[in-house]
């Protein structure tokens, strides 16, 4: 009997270190494996920090052509400004040499009727310009908000 124990008892101690070896190749199976998940997360992140850091250099550079592209605009629209007051003081001074005194009723009607509509003509010209500095001033902030969200996007691709 104490034979047969000893049999017994020594296949028992056997299928326990048959067990505890799975167990440890388990374990390090699944430490390899979770290793291995941690690499790929940290991998991930890293990936992910540099893809948001390249993101965010293109989103700047971006940025910084949109600003000199309005800063042009705003140099063409100041020349255009210029111009216009060219304009306006050539028309003044069209308005101010159609009037001509005279001692002639009709003349002077006449001189009278032209610098009024010099002076229509003139105020007309001031109008046009100022809605047309307006309207080109908005133009040209579209367009560069435009094209500066149209980089973005394909910065994105």
């Amino acid at each position: 009997m104490v034979a047969l124990l000893a049999v017994v008892g020594s296949y028992w101690l056997v299928y326990q270190h048959g067990r505890s070896v799975e167990r440890a190749e388990a374990e390090a199976a699944s430490a390899t494996r979770d290793s291995g998940d941690r690499l790929a997360e940290v991998l991930g992140e890293r990936g992910a920090r540099q893809e948001e850091q390249r993101r965010a250099a293109v989103h700047e550079e971006v940025r910084a052509h949109a600003q000199e592209q309005r800063t042009i605009a705003e140099g063409a629209a100041a020349g255009a400004d210029a111009a216009g007051q060219r304009l306006h003081d050539e028309a003044g001074k069209l308005a101010a040499a159609v009037s001509c005194p005279s001692t002639d009723t009709a003349a002077a009607a006449r001189g009278d009727a032209a610098r009024r509509a010099a002076m229509v003509l003139s105020d007309l010209l001031n109008r046009s310009v100022e809605t047309n500095r307006e309207l080109a001033a908005a133009f040209d902030r579209a367009r560069v908000a435009g094209l500066a969200c149209e980089q973005a996007y394909d910065s994105l691709k």
